[in-house]
């Protein structure tokens, strides 16, 4: 149920830097937001043959997200009177309503989120668990009503960051990984985007407050027992009110495994 570009899961020893972009020549003022707009996603797997993915964000006059777009699929976002999402319409490249995307509350909690397939056989949901502090800890996954083993995602916090994110998938191939995270202190690309809409999107890298730097992937093995199996760096370029412009992830060995280019909008 995600439709965003989900930054690389990283980690290992930190490589960090700052840079001001000298093209960022509009004034941004206090009363004014930054709004993610454009993602560039270059992704290194195999690098004499790099895939790029661009995604676009558009907003409306109360700053909300009213549309998304990512290699010809587009999705359509309603709210209520109250800023919350109530809907989602996802399009194919051709255009025509692939599913929507259904947003129940408990008060101003966002606690499901069903998909609705022209053949129900295909429907999907999400749950939200929260802690004491109203932060997302666990997002539990369904492809069907009758869901006794659902895959989930578990988030633990150090402040406002998530140091660790779990992931358990179930079915007919499951495993267990988690990805171990350290941040700078700088305000993320999702900084202004609906509440509610991050916690659609998920993953710490949009539930978090600042951006990460560092981290790294482990498996979980058939004894409980953890193996680590990949560590990447993160080097940050800033703009002049510290969001990132550019982010480069390097594995252990130096190598570039993805680069990530953020453009705004200031209203």
């Amino acid at each position: 149920m995600k439709n965003h570009v989900f930054l690389s899961l990283l980690a290992g020893s930190i490589i960090f830097s700052s840079c001001s972009n000298d093209d960022e020549t509009e004034d941004i003022t206090s009363d004014k937001k930054l709004l993610l707009s454009k993602i560039t996603t270059t992704y290194y797997d195999n690098p004499s043959n790099p895939e790029i993915v661009i995604s676009t964000l558009t907003y409306n006059d109360k700053n909300q997200v009213t549309g998304s777009e990512s290699d010809g699929s587009s999705a359509v976002f309603e709210y209520d009177s109250n800023g919350k999402p109530t809907k989602t319409n996802y399009y194919k490249p051709d255009k025509t309503l692939e599913y929507s995307s259904l947003y129940t509350y408990n008060g101003e909690q966002l606690t499901s989120i069903k998909a609705v397939y022209s053949n129900p056989l295909f429907n999907r949901s999400v749950s939200y668990s929260y802690d004491s502090n109203g932060r997302v800890t666990k997002s539990s996954f369904c492809e069907s009503e009758n869901c006794s083993n659902p895959s989930r995602n578990t988030y633990l916090y150090n402040g406002d960051n998530v140091s660790v994110e779990t992931v358990v998938m179930t079915g007919t191939i499951s495993y267990t990984y988690k990805t171990e995270s350290s941040y700078d202190d700088k305000p993320n690309p999702y900084t202004n985007i609906n509440k509610y809409l991050k916690i659609m999107m998920g993953g710490a890298d949009v539930l978090s407050k600042n951006n990460y730097i560092s981290g790294k992937i482990s498996y979980k093995n058939a004894d409980g027992t953890w193996s680590q199996s990949q560590s990447v760096i993160y080097t940050i370029q800033y703009n002049d009110a510290n969001y990132p412009i550019q982010i480069i992830g390097k594995e252990s060995n130096g190598n570039i495994s993805v680069k990530y280019n953020y453009e705004y909008i200031i209203k």
